[in-house]
């Protein structure tokens, strides 16, 4: 089940929510989400007390971004072991909520194997399932570490890539705290320039349909003070043929052997005008978002979401002239069948990098990729045993 909370305030200012954590009321552990369909109106939080209530928010995306969906399946697989539920039904709902975003599927079967070798070596259930809330919030915390070394590595790359000492960065969709146990991904590197004097402006798409980039994107970087303008997904073209952007910085949301990049809609687009005015293309994700066993793009399962948020202008945090929240305002005639793909898929040869907590891909190959992952592979081993 579901509930919300209100926003905490501090010096009379509402506190930064995180995008997710773990609670523990006397009623019972619960699983505490800030609902990004609701900014930037309203902070409110979205609670799931089983597995089925963080379903649900995963697929109406009060929760969305890779590295966060990872942390929220660990989570959810903990809450159905904490609570007595069915953990292998539990699991199985969470990993398939969402196709595309990799991640999900890894933090789901990080805690859920968590809960089954603890059963396997004698542990009762609630021993097995403190495992598995250990190795979520281990992932929690892996997460947030990831995203700051992103960061350095990523600022590090724009300043050998680009001249002029402060970037003009153009990205898509949201990649910030909102999608992190950190600061983010792409974002993070954005912000990381930002802190360091060298960000001279941030290019926000709106990223429709459904406006990460400008309910999300927008409302982090106003936060933080950063430098930032918003433009429509149409526009990108002229902002980079009148010579206004330095880079491209986006995340992923599964990237196969080959290196071909899935990520919302609209940043294949991006990456071909980029290639066209020789401006860098740069990914930023965790290595987890990295998929070996899909080889290429064309192998990337796509979500397709409904149509209706394409026809109809989403109204979700108040009601507009008699549309309920949650609903929609429509703008095209009624029947209008809609292409809605919530993804698409770049391919290697237009990415000119790819950074990860483990270090930069560049140029990118199936083979450079390959050892790359092995390396963090073996850096995540030699934490562990140390």
């Amino acid at each position: 089940m579901a509930d919300q909370y209100a926003p905490s305030l501090k010096d009379g200012r509402p506190e930064f929510i995180p995008a997710i954590r773990w609670e523990e009321p006397p009623e019972g552990p619960v699983l505490v989400l800030l609902d990004q369909t609701r900014l930037p109106a309203e902070e409110v939080e979205w609670v799931c007390t089983d597995a089925p209530a963080l379903v649900q928010a995963i697929q109406s995306l009060a929760v969305r971004g890779a590295p966060v969906l990872g942390i929220a399946g660990a989570y959810g697989v903990a809450l159905a072991a904490v609570r007595g539920f069915d953990v292998e039904e539990a699991a199985h709902a969470l990993a398939t909520a969402r196709p595309t975003a990799v991640n999900l599927a890894r933090g789901v079967e990080r805690a859920r194997d968590a809960h089954r070798a603890a059963l396997q070596d004698g542990a009762d259930q609630a021993e097995a399932a403190a495992a598995a809330l250990a190795e979520a919030r281990a992932l929690h915390r892996e997460d947030a570490e990831a995203s700051r070394r992103m960061a350095g590595h990523g600022l590090e790359l724009l300043d050998e890539l680009l001249s002029g000492g402060t970037h003009r960065i153009l990205t898509h969709c949201n990649t910030g705290a909102l999608v992190s146990g950190g600061e983010g991904t792409a974002f993070a590197v954005a912000l990381e320039a930002h802190r360091g004097g060298r960000l001279r402006r941030l290019w926000v798409d709106e990223t429709r349909p459904l406006l990460q980039g400008a309910r999300l994107t927008a409302y982090e970087a106003a936060r933080n003070d950063m430098p930032y303008t918003l433009l429509t997904d149409n526009a990108a073209g002229s902002l980079f043929a009148s010579g206004e952007v330095d880079a491209v910085l986006i995340g992923a949301d599964r990237i196969a052997a080959d290196g071909a990049v899935a990520n919302k809609v609209g940043s294949y687009p991006l990456a071909v005008l980029a290639r066209y005015h020789h401006v860098p293309f740069i990914v930023v994700a965790p290595l987890s978002t990295v998929d070996e066993d899909t080889p290429d793009g064309a192998s990337i399962e796509v979500e397709q979401r409904a149509g209706q948020e394409v026809t109809e202008f989403a109204a979700p945090q108040l009601p507009t002239a008699g549309v309920e929240p949650g609903g929609g305002i429509p703008v095209a005639p009624l029947g209008t069948q809609a292409y809605n793909p919530a993804f698409d898929v770049t391919p290697a040869e237009l990415v000119t990098a790819i950074v990860t907590e483990h270090g930069v891909v560049s140029p990118v190959t199936a083979d450079a990729l390959a050892e790359l992952c092995a390396r963090g592979l073996r850096e995540r081993e030699g934490v562990h045993k140390g």
